[in-house]
């Protein structure tokens, strides 16, 4: 593959993972729980298929080298897909995807106490940054009734946080079967609370539809042109690339639902995007100085 085949995989990933808010916005009846148990039932089987190509058809060999640590990167990635469903329902799609940008620095954390990482410098100066920027957003709740949202958003990005400690502390060299199961997880955590609180499985044939299909084509598709990409782009260059998420999101729902963000959102989504871009380019620098490859 050519870096510029990379670079379109990782901008078609990133352009394709920006609809799912409009999609869900899309959803009449269906509760967050009932949305994730359908999305990821749509997930699954296509991420699978994937697996089993790319294994020469032994898919259980693959899944089995990602152990424990893949295990909890997939339980991670039940409170990301969880928190985002909830943010996305309950504050603005703005709000929500600007504040799920911020997982690297969560990452960056948990990495620091969990496997004592070194947090460079310029990071520590773009999480203080980061952190501005989502006060400015997350203080706008209080007055928007929109605060759970954003507590939720920031819960996903934290899931999504440890499900990349997981891949490091690991040593996980493959993210479809993290992912994968992350989806099987989701399905039976979102079996069993909806089982406990006496709600049905079976959703409105359209709701059903949006969900399996956001699942499907635009979860797992672009988590595995995503994957496709990475191998060959740099992890800073990655975080760079990937922003075409949050900044196509916001246009959809604008151009098809007429939502509309207050300014505090953008002025604190600026924030937090310029934040992420520091760390990312200082990444980049700094791995060229050294003479390495840029940092997970």
């Amino acid at each position: 593959m050519r870096y510029g085949q990379g670079v379109a995989l990782v901008l078609a990933a990133g352009a394709l993972w920006s609809l799912m808010g409009l999609g869900l916005r899309q959803i009449e009846v269906a509760d967050v729980w009932q949305i994730l148990f359908w999305r990821s039932v749509g997930m699954v089987p296509v991420l699978l298929a994937f697996i089993w190509a790319s294994s020469g058809g032994r898919p259980l060999s693959q899944i089995r080298k990602v152990g424990l640590a893949g295990a909890i990167g997939g339980f991670g990635l039940v409170f990301a897909f969880a928190g985002a469903i909830y943010a996305i329902q309950t504050t603005t799609i703005a709000n929500a995807v600007f504040l799920f940008t911020a997982s690297p620095f969560v990452a960056a954390v948990l990495g620091w106490i969990i496997l004592g990482e070194r947090v460079r410098p310029w990071t520590w100066a773009a999480i203080a940054l980061a952190v501005v920027g989502m006060y400015l957003m997350v203080r706008e709740g209080l007055s928007t009734g929109a605060l759970a949202g954003n507590i939720a958003a920031l819960l996903s990005a934290a899931g999504f946080g440890a499900f990349s400690v997981c891949l490091r502390w690991g040593k996980v060299g493959e993210m479809l079967p993290v992912s994968m199961l992350g989806g099987v997880f989701s399905v039976m955590v979102a079996g069993v609370i909806l089982l406990a609180k006496g709600q049905p499985l079976l959703i409105p044939a359209w709701d059903m539809a949006i969900s399996v299909g956001a699942g499907a084509a635009v979860l797992a598709l672009g988590m595995v042109m995503y994957t496709l990409g990475s191998r060959i782009i740099p992890a800073a260059e990655l975080t760079l690339l990937s922003l075409i998420e949050v900044l196509l999101a916001p246009i959809w729902v604008f151009v098809f639902l007429r939502e509309t963000a207050s300014a505090a959102t953008f002025v604190g989504g600026g924030v937090l995007l310029a934040a992420v871009a520091l760390n990312a380019m200082m990444g980049a620098r700094g791995a060229r100085h050294e003479g390495v490859a840029e940092p997970p």
